[in-house]
């Protein structure tokens, strides 16, 4: 099967290869240009903006310009090939500067522009830095502190992300990942648990391979970045819109497929063997499609002999991400998405070699493991008007893992089980949003979202080989959340955000209202300072509300009860775009959290630590007295990508302690105490193929971890915990270097990439965990990936 694989890489390659060369043959030389086109909208009512200036400066004596019809479309046709420079102009409204668009000759550039209308000013006046001249800036236009866009061509370009937007949001302030085998985030010393995934505006369960119920991550990301569109990323007191999150938010959009022409892609990466296809499914009415189907190249990559940190065992996965797009009228459409996956595995004792790096499996232990991931939607849109949007949409996603645990018996080698457990889950949602504009000063948002959670759970250990059940539950919960918000722009410099949030959830009966507000001013030469603050909630895992203890009365589940976990934030920001294409921005904050689940049985036991692991937490008799703070100071420095260069500097300190039931101040297991990133790329122009160079270097503190009690655990024969020392032993410091070289080619009508990355290139030993090895009755250390070379190639056509 392996051999098989390699050889459909090779066939791959030289089938796309020929292709490309029949194409120039045909054509005589590469196509030199490509056509850009999009739609232009009002950035708060999401009415199409008609007689919009577009124009593309190709060099100091050519400029390519449209204007846009009545549906907000323009078209900008032989645009050169390469990074390019679009303004876009109009009386009444803020001039917009796109930077760094990349054309290709394998795949149209169609962009979407959302314009900001002025409020001082009624003739057209060029504004040198403005809330829409950089990709950085939020789709959500009530974002002010704490948020960044992103475009997924960052999630291709920076070294070290494998196309992932998580582990391309860890180059942001204040953002690290868990570890390198998993793709969780910790934002400003949170938990992961604390995040909130979005997909099209549904709340939506773990997107990732191998992601358990009890994480917000896993090893590969479900999300193809060939169909995601520029999507948001919030660190801290994000607006009234989002709830059930104190940690950060990825608000995730899909785009729509090519309206006009059929585009089709193949790739081999880390992620994948990788098929796409996108076009009209209507000319005539712009209905398109795009859809993406991949499956695992891990067995091809152990085959070439890559250590990929899993011992012998190879994980299997695949994945397909797709949306359907209906336009109904010019101010209506119904879109129709879906991303699913499945991935498994099987890590044997007996076939483990210890001489190997192995992440997860034991030369003790039997883990077989099974994730099905699956997420649907359907949304109505609609303009009700030029000063009123409106969305409704309707989804489903559910989950499936199953785990199954052997212990080996560390003399005859005998298998026995040990531990069972299926985890199934069913979310129906029903969200609502509604926009309008009063004027050019006021608008307001406002929205809700009822998730019904149907749930099946069930744990079971074999303590010398007596089934114990830890839960056995199958019934549902009902999370009901409402927001508004009203934006106030005194001037084109001054604005005011303020709002609420409410949130009602049915497992104990919990109800909140959380206020939300922000100011920002822009004053100088393309300075900004911001402020927000916010109250933000969150339910627990569904698991542990049913959590099952024995008692002489029968089984009691001691933590049906829980409320939130709360969390109040204070940001401060300054913001100053110092030169062209030069950017500095710095953030304090401040995190004072409250009513966390602690244990008066474990009191250095606290949730706030949890989230970042497969297993689940298994505590009983959980109150919601705990506290933890998290304050800190984050500073970035980027130079946008312009003359083929660009450098993104990011650092941050910050302390993160937490109080169990003893009162006791401690580390969180997420204190790292600073991190600092600095990523760099440069692209040399061949013709018009492109070779790019891109450089990460990361380093972050050590984190802090409960030390293993070596006599209790050889007495027990597993791993005990000291846990009247919970989290004071600290790990030496992380530091990782990433290269990534690509070549990108462009024939007659198709493009073609190859990159190859080179992954902790200095093979730094970064401590992943410390376990115990009950045949060596000894503590083992265990390393995180060392040296790992990601080889990628892309043909678009």
């Amino acid at each position: 099967m392996i051999r098989f694989a390699v050889l459909c890489t090779l066939f791959l390659y030289t089938t796309f290869v020929g292709q490309a060369q029949t194409g120039d043959a045909i054509t005589n030389k590469p196509k030199s240009t490509q056509t850009v086109r999009g739609t232009i909208r009002d950035a708060e009512s999401n009415a199409a903006l008609s007689g919009i200036t577009v124009q593309m400066i190709v060099d100091s004596t050519k400029k390519i310009g449209s204007v846009s019809d009545k549906n907000g479309n323009f078209r900008l046709k032989n645009v050169p090939l390469g990074r390019q420079t679009i303004i876009v102009k109009a009386i009444g409204y803020q001039e917009q500067t796109l930077r760094e668009i990349l054309v290709t000759a394998g795949k149209e550039t169609i962009l979407d522009i959302a314009l900001v209308e002025k409020i001082t000013a009624t003739e057209e006046v060029v504004v040198t830095f403005d809330r829409g001249a950089q990709k950085i800036n939020t789709i959500n236009e009530y974002a002010a502190v704490s948020a960044r866009a992103f475009n997924i061509e960052d999630t291709k370009k920076y070294a070290g992300a494998l196309g992932d937007p998580s582990r391309m949001v860890q180059n942001f302030a204040g953002v690290v990942g868990a570890n390198d085998s998993r793709n969780d985030i910790v934002v400003r010393g949170n938990s992961p648990a604390g995040m909130l995934w979005q997909l099209e505006g549904l709340n939506i369960p773990n997107p990732n391979h191998f992601g358990s119920l009890n994480s917000t991550g896993g090893p590969v990301s479900i999300l193809n970045n060939n169909n995601l569109g520029k999507s948001d990323f919030f660190s801290g007191a994000f607006n009234s819109q989002y709830g059930n999150a104190f940690a950060g938010v990825f608000d995730l959009r899909m785009r729509n497929g090519n309206t006009e022409k059929h585009e089709f892609i193949g790739q081999v990466g880390f992620n994948g063997f990788e098929l796409g296809a996108e076009g009209p499914l209507s000319q005539e009415s712009g209905a398109s499609y795009i859809v993406n189907y991949r499956y695992s190249t891990l067995g091809v990559f152990k085959e070439l002999g890559i250590d990929f940190g899993t011992g012998g065992a190879i994980p299997n996965y695949q994945d397909v991400n797709l949306k359907f797009h209906f336009p109904l009228n010019e101010s209506s459409a119904i879109n129709v998405f879906s991303i699913a996956g499945r991935s498994d595995i099987a890590f044997l004792g007996n076939d483990i070699d210890t001489t190997q790096k192995n992440l997860y499996g034991d030369e003790n232990q039997n883990v077989r493991v099974d994730y099905q991931t699956g997420i649907a939607g359907i949304s109505y849109e609609t303009n009700i008007s030029p000063q009123t949007f409106m969305k409704f949409t309707l989804g489903a996603s559910g989950t499936n893992e199953n785990f199954r645990g052997d212990s080996i018996d560390v003399k005859t080698r005998k298998e026995y089980i040990d531990g069972q457990a299926e985890f199934t889950t069913t979310k129906l949602s029903a969200i609502g949003q509604l926009r309008h504009k009063f004027d050019n000063r006021n608008s307001l948002s406002a929205g809700f979202t009822v998730d019904r959670l149907l749930f099946n759970l069930s744990n079971k250990d074999y303590p010398n080989g007596i089934e114990t059940q830890r839960v056995n539950i199958n019934d549902g919960s009902t999370l009901s959340q409402g927001y508004i918000q009203w934006k106030h722009r005194l001037t084109d410099d001054f604005t005011t955000i303020v709002g609420a949030h409410t949130q009602h959830y049915t497992l104990g009966d919990a109800f909140i209202i959380e206020p939300r507000a922000s100011v920002q001013y822009s004053f100088g030469n393309g300075q900004t300072l911001s402020l927000g603050y916010g109250l933000h909630s969150q339910t627990q895992n569904i698991y542990d509300y049913f959590y099952e203890t024995p008692s002489p009365n029968g089984i009691l589940r001691t933590n049906s009860n829980m409320g939130f976990t709360k969390s109040h934030h204070f940001v401060l920001g300054y913001d100053w775009n110092f030169a062209e294409n030069w950017r500095l921005k710095a953030e304090m904050y401040y995190q004072s959290l409250f009513d966390i689940p602690i244990s008066r049985e474990n009191p250095t036991f606290s949730l706030i630590n949890a989230g970042n692991s497969f297993a689940p937490n298994d505590q009983p008799n959980l109150i919601n007295e705990g506290t933890a703070k998290n304050i800190g100071a984050e500073l970035t420095v980027e130079r946008f990508f312009n003359d083929g260069f660009y450098v993104l500097a990011t650092g941050s300190l910050f302390d993160s302690k937490y109080k169990g039931f003893d009162g006791i101040e401690r580390n969180t297991a997420f204190n790292m105490g600073y991190v600092a990133n600095m990523l760099a790329g440069k692209e040399f122009a061949i013709g018009d193929d492109v070779l790019s160079i891109s450089l990460r270097l990361s380093t972050t503190g050590g984190r802090y971890l409960t030390p293993l009690d070596l006599e209790q655990s050889k007495r027990a024969g597993s791993a005990v915990y000291d846990n009247s020392r919970a989290f004071s032993e600290r790990q030496s410091a992380y530091f990782r270097t990433d290269l990534k070289i690509a070549y990108r080619q462009n024939f007659g009508s198709s493009t073609m990439e190859f990159a190859i990355e080179f992954q902790n290139i200095t093979n730094n030993e970064n401590i992943f965990q410390q376990s115990y090895n009950r045949r060596t009755n000894s503590i083992v250390t265990e390393y995180q990936q060392g040296f790992f070379p990601v080889p990628m190639f892309r043909y678009t056509f």
